[in-house]
């Protein structure tokens, strides 16, 4: 139940990257106009990338990326808002006395109209956690750059990543274990990362670093060597460079090493969207199978898991890596 707005005394939103309002081509060309209109997304020239996105890109992607959501959506809207808007309930629970919001960075409901929002209300502090587990300048910091532009008088303290916190390695683990519990092990357990351009992390950012260290947390809390996991990336966009290895690459080689069963989860996400659910667990699962595997086991993300909620909650409540 959500705290009375009155009587809460913390303020606490979970933010998201975000997701078009409707599985049509308009909702999701809105969407990613905004989304790849971002400077920290993309990183290139405007005068050269806007009128490529507008007049090529979006028109070409956006019927396609529709019939994708199409795919996954849920009755209650698309999965990243339905199980984020579950995870902010779940945590309002376990943190009595605080007033916990859900906002998105694109999309609705906006980081910056739940700011101004509160500003509005009187309200002084507020805390924003990015369910970003790794940082990175593409997404943590084009989500400072929300709140740096909407903050007026509220006093906003940003949680910086949370790739390594031992609260969410083991919920991870623990989701890990109870499907290996359900449906026996893979050949192999593999760890897929959104991928990020090269030239990005050549430039400073620490993503792929903190991408490592997340896999060796979650090997410590399986109780497992680091080398039982594969660790790739996935989502290329482009011809450019993009951090290795390529999760579809990594699956055509397993299955032509004669790997049948491959089990894949994707810490990365804080909770199920399109790239879970139709890039891994649909199209790659087809991908793995036409190349000789016999099944891609996906495990889904944390969503509103009990675990999720209750590592949410302590970071929530903690002072460490708060900004």
């Amino acid at each position: 139940m959500q705290a009375d707005p009155i009587q809460a005394s913390r303020v606490l939103i979970l933010a998201n990257l975000g997701t078009p309002a409707a599985p049509t081509a308009p909702a999701v060309s809105a969407y990613l106009d905004e989304f790849l209109s971002d400077r920290r997304v993309v990183q290139l020239p405007r005068w050269l990338w806007l009128p490529l996105l507008r007049r090529v890109i979006l028109p070409r992607r956006s019927p396609v990326a529709a019939r994708k959501y199409a795919s996954i959506w849920m009755e209650g809207g698309s999965p990243l808002a339905v199980h984020t808007q579950a995870l902010a309930r779940a945590v309002q629970a376990r943190l009595p006395g605080w007033r916990v919001l859900h906002a998105m960075r694109y999309g609705a409901p906006s980081l910056a109209d739940v700011l101004r929002g509160l500003r509005d209300e009187g309200v002084r502090e507020v805390r924003v956690l990015p369910l970003y587990p790794q940082y990175s300048t593409t997404t943590t910091l084009s989500m400072a750059d929300a709140i740096a532009g909407h903050v007026g008088d509220l006093r906003v303290q940003m949680l910086q990543d949370y790739h390594a916190d031992a609260g969410w390695a083991a919920a991870v683990a623990a989701s890990i274990r109870a499907h290996w519990d359900a449906h026996g092990r893979g050949e192999r357990l593999l760890l897929s990362f959104h991928g990020l351009p090269q030239r990005v992390v050549d430039a400073g950012d620490p993503y792929a670093q903190q991408c490592e260290a997340s896999t060796q947390a979650i090997a410590r809390a399986l109780g497992i060597k680091r080398g039982d996991i594969l660790l790739t990336f996935q989502s290329r966009f482009g011809k450019g460079k993009w951090l290795q290895p390529d999760v579809v690459a990594t699956l055509r080689s397993l299955a032509r090493a004669g790997v049948r069963k491959v089990d894949v989860a994707c810490p990365g996400f804080a909770v199920d969207c399109l790239e879970t659910l139709e890039e891994i667990a649909m199209q790659d699962a087809a991908l793995f199978r036409a190349a000789g595997g016999e099944a891609l086991r996906y495990i889904p993300c944390l969503n509103a898991s009990d675990a999720h909620a209750d590592a949410i909650a302590a970071l929530a409540a903690g002072e460490a890596g708060w900004a």
